[in-house]
């Protein structure tokens, strides 16, 4: 999906191609895949671990959202957010590990990724603003070995959304001593 939002410079397409993954996601689960490699790899590797098309489909929620006008508004900072915690969910399913504040670190991740790519200066500070009260309420959150390549994001987030802009290089120092600190304590 996010091919999809790298590659379409109309919105309106840009709904419509989503729309259409969103639909081919959904009928994973009572049918086989179309010719598309993607969806044929979904098939082959996802499913198999327990999870549904339909929960990869509800993904499309919050990559539509970033066909929104600038400046963004509170509902497109929850659509951000949502589509976090569901990927963090699913990548939680996959690890056979679930622990609720994962999902918070996904959704937190989700915000602090879309405000370093995002070229409008007042969504931008909208969405870190939104991360910063997140950010403050994982403080301290512990997680399992298991979920640590997930909670790493998290982790970094934190770092990201403390610091705000401009943000830090995303192979600097600091943020690989964030994820070697968070990988060895599992603490945020």
């Amino acid at each position: 999906m996010g091919d999809v939002l790298r590659t379409t410079s109309d919105p309106m397409l840009g709904q419509i191609r989503l729309a259409w993954w969103r639909e081919r996601l959904e009928e994973l689960d009572s049918g086989e895949a179309p010719a598309e490699p993607r969806l044929q790899a979904v098939q082959r590797e996802l499913l198999p671990l327990g999870l549904r098309g339909s929960e990869l489909a509800r993904l499309e929620r919050g990559w539509v959202a970033l066909f929104d006008p600038f400046p963004w508004e509170v509902g497109t900072a929850e659509a951000i957010w949502f589509r976090g915690r569901q990927l963090f969910a699913l990548g939680a399913t996959i690890l056979e590990s679930t622990n609720d504040p994962i999902e918070e670190a996904g959704g937190l991740w989700a915000l602090v990724d879309v405000a370093r790519h995002c070229s409008d200066a007042q969504s931008r500070e909208m969405l870190l603003e939104k991360a910063q009260k997140f950010a403050a309420a994982l403080a301290g959150a512990r997680f399992s070995s298991a979920l640590r390549p997930l909670s790493a994001l998290g982790a970094l987030a934190i770092g990201d959304s403390r610091r705000g802009e401009p943000f830090a290089p995303q192979a600097g120092l600091g943020r690989s001593l964030t994820v070697l600190r968070h990988r060895l304590s599992g603490r945020l």
